[in-house]
């Protein structure tokens, strides 16, 4: 196998994993489970859950803080998931800037 037909290779194996990527899900929650993100794999928000009793005039800074944490979780786990399916994809191989 040339060297041509590796980069081939590894450039669809990246458009597959984005693809997979785009059509998978995490959730995270925050404030036990009073918000609720739904983040795909290319870190993309799909949904937000509030919770109606967590909605305070009174207290809106709790809320940008919960929001602000279920997101960054989201996220977290999509570096996770990514990570996995990246290890899969390499066989274990620990490339630099990539894992």
């Amino acid at each position: 196998m040339n060297i041509q037909e590796m980069m081939q290779q590894a450039q669809q194996m990246q458009e597959d994993l984005q693809k997979q990527l785009k059509q998978t899900n995490v959730e995270a929650t925050a404030g036990g489970g009073m918000v609720t993100v739904v983040m795909n794999g290319v870190k993309e928000i799909q949904s937000l859950t509030i919770d109606p009793e967590v909605v305070s005039a009174d207290d809106v800074e709790m809320l940008q803080d919960l929001i602000v944490a279920a997101v960054t979780d989201a996220q977290r786990r999509v570096d996770e998931l990514v990570s996995q399916r990246m290890g899969g994809m390499m066989g274990g191989l620990k490339i630099p800037g990539l894992t």
